[in-house]
Formats: C-alpha cells, structure tokens, sequence
C-alpha cells in the first residue's frame, strides 16, 4: 500500500525526523485559512499523487507570495498529471501540499527497504539527489552504496550508520541528525510494516541543517491488519477500481495494457503463463492469482473483473489443482459466463485435481470454450482466436 507525501512525513515526524512544515488542502477555498500555520513567505506547492516525477508535469511549483499561490494552486487541482509512473491516463490532483520554502545547498539521496533475498534491511545511498535513481544507478552505479544490516531490536550500530552516511561527507552536527534520521527510518520500517522509505531529496539547507525535503513509503499488504493506523492513509482514488474491487475478494489482480485476460491459480504460475502469451506475439491484460483454495464465488468473481476491462479481446484460464479443484473452477467460469453473456473467446487449460470433472462441467455448459492439452497449446489457441 503507497501513501502520500504529506502522509509520510506526518510519518517521519512521529518518529522525530527532520521535515519542513506544510500543510494539505483538498479544496481551493481552505488556501488562505491553512498558510496562517506557516511562517515562510515562499511556498512550495505539490501535487499529491501516487506516482514520481511530478515535478517534470508541473505538478511542484515554487511561489513567492500567496497571491501566486493561489494562482498556481487553481491551475494544478484537478489537473491530470502525467509522468513516467502514471501510465498515458495519468492521474487526477485531488490534494494539495503546501510547505515551507527551503533554501538548499545540498542534495542527496537515501533509502531504506526490505531486502528479501538477504532478509536484511538495506540502505541506499547516493550523493545525486534530486534525480531519477533508476538513472543513477544505470549511468553512473559507482554514485551509489548499498548497506545491508540485519534485523535487531536496538536497531543499526554506530558503525553500520557510518557506513551508510560516508558517501554524503557530512560535518560532526550533521552526522549526529543523520544518526537520528537512520535510526527512525529503520524504527518505521520495523514497527509499521514498511516495505520502503525513500528520501529524494535528502537535503543540506544553507544553515546546514538537514532536511527530508520529499518522502515515499509504500507499506506491506500482507501486513496491512495489524496497522489500523496506516490503513486508515489508503486513498482508494489513487487505486485502479479493478484492484480495489479484487481485493475485496482477496484476488491478487494487477491491470496491465494487453489484450489477453488472464486467470491462473499461483503467482508463478501466472507469470509463465504471461510470458508465453508474448512468446506467441500477444500481451496479457491482467496478473491474476486466485489463490490456491479459491471458492466458486471468488471464481467468478475473477472471471467478471477480466471481463470488465475494456481491452480484453480473449480470456485465457490455466489452472492446475491441487488445492484448487478444477471442478469448482470450471463451475465458477460457467456461472460467471452465463451471467455476463460471454463474448469474447476463451480457453482453459485444466490440469491436476477433478481435472476431468473440470471439464466435463465445461463441456456440458454449452459456451463456446477452447480446451487445451497443455499451456502452449493453450496460449496458441487464444492468440489464434483472437484473431
């Protein structure tokens, strides 16, 4: 689960790391009324969406009185942004964050994540702050460092937070607030089920106090129920509907721009079964999970989410039972056609568990579906269906 800026350094705060002040307005009309709480005359006014590089779309302006700020606050509400996270539809601005100016003479970047295959936390440094990491890292990887430290209750030792803040070169005072800053960034990913922390920039003002002048934090799903606190932060306007509808059912469901829809019970499965869709010269239009237990309704339910995206041209099903009874699979797709009046070409690989009364349910239903031996017979069919 993402969260905005503003929540996540109202996040930070809490944990005593050195933010500017700001506030959030979700209309025009409250502008004037919320500045009063700041004591700068310049502003920086941001966009507040999901997604980076908002400065690049005109979604962060610095002003210089509030006259100005209005101005420029009319024009970015409900201004669609997009950047090279949102996708071509980008995103509409519903909130706004206004903070106060901060004169920078540094700028750094730092980071830290769940590392999964060490099951360590990892810190990420760099002195290109400011910049796209992705970039850093492709042109110029020596700008970057890397520290992993393993999971403890006390938090990272003096040594290993030096490691992590060698690349900035930063004075004795400014050591001593990098400490501190450290220490809560890893206190948040511990005790808030964080899964990453990114501060870019990361900055030096010009009375050398350090500063997190932009903040990300993304928050793990699986873990989302013992974190009222942050659960309460989901903006859902944020969320592809389908998803927000997929997780009702506990479907793990992520939108992509292909026209194949596709249901397949395994993540890894799932991906196989994407990747040879492009092998055959299509591409997916969907990742969905059903999960390995799933019911007749939660079936269906998979099957009415592929269906209602617009771009689906074909419906491609792979499941192999185990857990999952390709029976209970097979009726779910049946209930689930019938209802909807299926008109686009589907096929299903069953294979594993009741897979013959899988599809002998399918045979019988009187839809117009493909079976297949196998998934290269399968992706072969629907790309030659579609057709």
């Amino acid at each position: 689960m993402n969260i905005h800026e503003h929540q996540a350094k109202e996040v930070l705060r809490e944990y005593g790391a050195p933010v500017s002040k700001g506030v959030v307005v979700f209309s025009l009309d409250k502008i004037k009324e919320e500045v009063k709480k700041l004591s700068s005359k310049e502003f920086v006014l941001k966009a507040q969406i999901h997604a980076g590089g908002r400065g690049k779309a005109g979604g962060v302006k610095l002003v210089k009185n509030l006259d100005d700020l209005e101005r420029e606050a009319e024009i970015m509400m409900g201004k669609v942004l997009i950047t090279h996270q949102t996708g071509l539809d980008g995103k509409e601005v519903k909130r706004l964050y206004i903070e106060e100016a901060s004169d920078i003479s540094k700028e750094f970047y730092l980071s830290c994540l769940v590392d999964r295959e060490s099951s360590k936390i990892a810190f990420i440094s760099s002195t290109e702050g400011g910049m796209d990491i992705e970039k850093v890292a492709k042109e110029t990887p020596d700008k970057i460092i890397t520290n992993k430290i393993d999971l403890k209750k006390t938090g990272p030792s003096t040594e290993e937070i030096s490691n992590i803040i060698s690349v900035f070169n930063f004075n004795e005072e400014q050591k001593k607030s990098a400490e501190n800053l450290i220490k809560s960034l890893y206190k948040i990913i511990i005790e808030k089920d964080a899964s990453l922390i990114e501060i870019n920039p990361l900055i030096i003002t010009k009375d050398n106090n350090l500063l997190c002048l932009d903040a990300k934090m993304n928050f793990d799903d699986n873990a989302i129920f013992r974190r009222p606190e942050i659960l309460k932060l989901r903006d859902l306007n944020e969320e592809d509907p389908a998803e927000i509808e997929a997780s009702k059912y506990d479907l793990a469901y992520i939108k992509l721009n292909g026209s194949i829809g596709c249901m397949v019970n395994g993540a890894g499965l799932a991906m196989a079964t994407m990747d040879i869709i492009k092998l055959y010269g299509e591409e997916p239009a969907n990742f969905l999970d059903v999960g390995g237990g799933a019911s007749k309704e939660k079936v269906s339910a998979a099957f009415k989410l592929i269906l209602s995206d617009k771009n689906v041209k074909g419906i491609l099903i792979n499941i192999f039972g185990g857990i999952m009874r390709c029976d209970v699979l097979a009726q779910g797709v049946v209930d689930a056609a019938k209802e909807i009046n299926l008109s686009v070409p589907l096929v299903v690989r069953l294979a594993g568990t009741n897979f013959k009364e899988g599809k002998e349910i399918l045979d019988k239903s009187n839809l117009k579906i493909l079976s297949a031996s196998d998934l290269n017979d399968a992706a072969k069919k629907i790309v030659e269906a579609i057709k």
